[in-house]
């Protein structure tokens, strides 16, 4: 009997849309199929029609049906679901009502995403909220800055890539492009941090800032290298920042 090679591969993409099991890598989460995935968790709920949706614009349109097939508390019970992308549409879907809640309601909902083991929850958490958290922008910061002493390092991360100035699948804060100092709150405790996944985050802040302000990233990095005490970490958070430059910052 002749087993074709990409037999496992095929069962794998079935998996995935069937909701059994986590995605690997962003390729398989992008390889979903969602009128199945959304066929597998709520048999009940009538056909989302995604049209030419990406996938952020999929996860945003499941997770609002899913709001209104199964409420808020029935997306909470998704929230420790195995598949991934479904823990992630159950924040989508739970963003629909954080879109008229106070800050701190926003954020106590998101953080257990924000620390999910899986770096695509994680990326759905804040892309979800994110809208939300732009419209109070001074608050966010406010309420996300203590955020950035938290021991989790996931956590770490989120206060920062949550508001990046450009980010990646959202929409840019003109705020934070025309003023990133307003951002000092959430990079100026993480200037040292001591993990390599909150350093990219901060490091992308920066970066994202440097595409409008060179000349303000180029003095914070300057003062951060001046003050570091030849921390590694600084310098590695600095070279990344300034990657885009024609010579970047060194220690």
């Amino acid at each position: 009997m002749i087993v074709s090679a990409a037999a496992p591969e095929f069962q794998r993409s079935v998996d995935l849309s069937r909701a059994t099991v986590e995605s690997r890598v962003l390729g398989e989460i992008l390889k979903i199929d969602f009128a199945v995935l959304l066929k597998a968790i709520a048999p009940a709920m009538a056909p989302v029609d995604f049209g030419k949706e990406g996938i952020s614009g999929k996860m945003r349109l499941a997770g609002a049906a899913l709001r209104d097939h199964l409420g808020a508390d029935g997306l909470r019970t998704l929230q420790t679901h195995v598949s991934d992308t479904v823990r992630g549409l159950a924040i989508y879907g739970l963003a629909v009502d954080l879109d008229t809640a106070d800050i701190p309601a926003v954020l106590d909902t998101v953080r257990p995403f924000a620390a999910d083991s899986h770096f695509g929850v994680r990326e759905w958490a804040w892309l979800a909220v994110r809208p939300r958290l732009v419209r109070d922008l001074d608050q966010s910061i406010a309420a996300l800055a203590p955020w950035t002493l938290e021991r989790n390092p996931l956590l770490r991360r989120f206060a920062v890539e949550a508001l990046r100035p450009r980010g990646v699948w959202c929409k840019a804060i003109a705020e934070l492009r025309t003023a990133p100092e307003r951002g000092l709150p959430l990079l100026q405790p993480m200037r040292a941090e001591p993990e390599k996944y909150p350093q990219d985050s901060v490091a992308n802040w920066l970066n994202d800032a440097a595409k409008d302000r060179p000349d303000w990233v180029e003095d914070l990095c300057r003062s951060w290298l001046h003050h570091s005490d030849g921390a590694r970490s600084t310098a590695r958070i600095v070279a990344r920042a300034t990657r885009s430059f024609k010579v970047p910052l060194k220690a």
